[in-house]
């Protein structure tokens, strides 16, 4: 009896970190947000501002309303050939993102505000054709973090995408700026981090994706040329075990809107 009662003591304190470290992962998991991301082909000519004007007169209103906040748009100062303008959505639940359009389109003063998007002709658009991926946001930086006041009004921003060639490469580099911490090493740098997110769908798949604000161009470089000599960057950056996680990077240069919130 003394044996049977040990054993089953055994299992009950066992079992108890398990949930204990199930709990904490699940509260850590909870404050990251998911990043809608979307991407809008726009016409030429007068109609290029159409969608920042959706943006900025009908969708921030309704969406900061709804409890939706830190919403960036961006028009693009280097990297892309076409006109296009660039939309960040922080979601604080996956429900958030699957149901946010429906609730929109439910609220009267939105859809007034949104007629000349939503209603445009089909031979007279607001935008081409826009394109969307979704992103889950890092442990290190868990919300958008926005610096506008601090940055001023010529603030840039810079976008980079690092593909990586399979899953686990891709996993492993992530881990390099959570846990190996690349991303402790950007802040002590001035590389201020606006959201870090790894692409759950989304085109260039394995992808982590995110995003640096500077107060200038001039700023921009001094953080760089500070981080490439950081001895935590420089500890790091050969070891074996983060060697090959990155096959490719895009790197798209930013200026915000005037309807921006980041």
């Amino acid at each position: 009896m003394k044996r049977r009662n040990f054993i089953a003591g055994v299992g009950t304190l066992a079992a108890a970190p398990a949930i204990s470290f199930a709990e904490t992962q699940k509260k850590k998991d909870e404050n990251r947000q998911y990043l809608e991301w979307i991407k809008y082909i726009l016409p030429s000519g007068s109609n290029k501002g159409r969608v920042e004007k959706y943006y900025k007169d009908a969708a921030i209103p309704a969406l900061n309303k709804m409890g939706i906040s830190n919403i960036g748009v961006f028009n693009v100062q280097h990297g892309l050939n076409e006109p296009t303008l660039l939309v960040l959505i922080p979601h604080d639940s996956l429900e958030s993102v699957m149901t946010y359009e429906a609730k929109l389109m439910n609220d009267a003063t939105y859809v007034k505000a949104s007629a000349d998007f939503h209603d445009s002709d089909i031979s007279n658009p607001a935008y081409l054709r826009l394109e969307k991926g979704l992103m889950h946001s890092f442990k290190q930086c868990p919300k958008v973090e926005s610096s506008k006041a601090a940055m001023g009004d010529d603030r840039i921003f810079e976008l980079r995408i690092y593909e990586s060639h399979n899953y686990k490469k891709g996993q492993k580099k992530i881990s390099m700026f959570n846990e190996g911490g690349e991303i402790a090493t950007f802040r002590e740098t001035g590389l201020t981090p606006v959201f870090f997110g790894e692409t759950i769908f989304g085109p260039m798949m394995p992808n982590l994706t995110y995003m640096v604000v500077f107060k200038n161009t001039d700023e921009q470089k001094k953080a760089w040329d500070k981080f490439r000599v950081h001895p935590d960057w420089i500890a790091i950056k050969d070891l074996e075990e983060y060697k090959d996680t990155v096959s490719n990077i895009s790197d798209l240069i930013l200026r915000p809107a005037g309807c921006s919130q980041l």
